[in-house]
C-alpha cells in the first residue's frame, strides 16, 4: 500500500508545512489552485535562481490516490466513497508535504541543486504547462 494512505493530517496543516519548507528555501509569491470542485489542486511559487525569477506548479493527484484507495474496498457501506475521498486529499497532500521535505532537504545538504529535483514542476503560465508535461510526459490517470 502507499505511504500515508491512513494519514489523519489535516490538508491545511500538509500545505503549510510545504509552503515553509519553500519559504525558508527562497520561495515567492506562493499561489494555491484549485480545481473545478473547489478542491486544493497545485501549489505554485516563484524562485530567483541565477537572477531569474522561476516559476514552479507542484500538483497534488488526489484523484490518482482516491482510484487506489476505491480500489481496495471489498464492501461499500453508506458513506465509504465520501471517506475515501477524503482521505485520498489527506494522503495526496501529505505524500506531497513529504517530498518536498526530503528534496529540500537534500539541497540543503548539497546532495543536489535544487533544480535537479524540481525542473519537472518548472511552470510556463502562458502554456499552461509544466516542464513535464510539455514533453507530454504528465502522470495521468490510470
Amino acid at each position: 500500500m502507499i505511504k500515508n494512505y491512513t494519514s489523519t493530517v489535516p490538508v491545511s496543516r500538509s500545505v503549510q508545512h510545504i509552503e515553509d519548507r519553500l519559504v525558508k528555501h527562497g520561495a515567492q509569491k506562493i499561489v494555491k489552485e484549485y480545481d473545478q470542485d473547489k478542491k486544493l489542486a497545485a501549489i505554485c511559487f516563484t524562485l530567483m535562481l541565477n537572477g531569474r525569477e522561476i516559476p514552479f506548479k507542484i500538483p497534488a493527484r488526489v484523484a490518482n490516490v482516491e482510484k487506489m484507495l476505491r480500489g481496495s474496498v471489498r464492501r461499500p457501506t453508506s458513506g465509504t466513497y465520501e471517506r475515501i475521498a477524503e482521505q485520498a486529499e489527506r494522503s495526496a497532500w501529505k505524500l506531497v508535504s513529504d517530498w518536498v521535505d526530503i528534496q529540500i532537504s537534500l539541497v540543503e545538504l548539497q546532495q543536489v541543486e535544487f533544480m535537479e529535483v524540481f525542473l519537472p514542476y518548472v511552470y510556463s503560465p502562458a502554456d499552461r504547462l509544466t516542464f513535464l508535461s510539455a514533453f507530454g510526459m504528465e502522470v495521468s490517470s490510470y
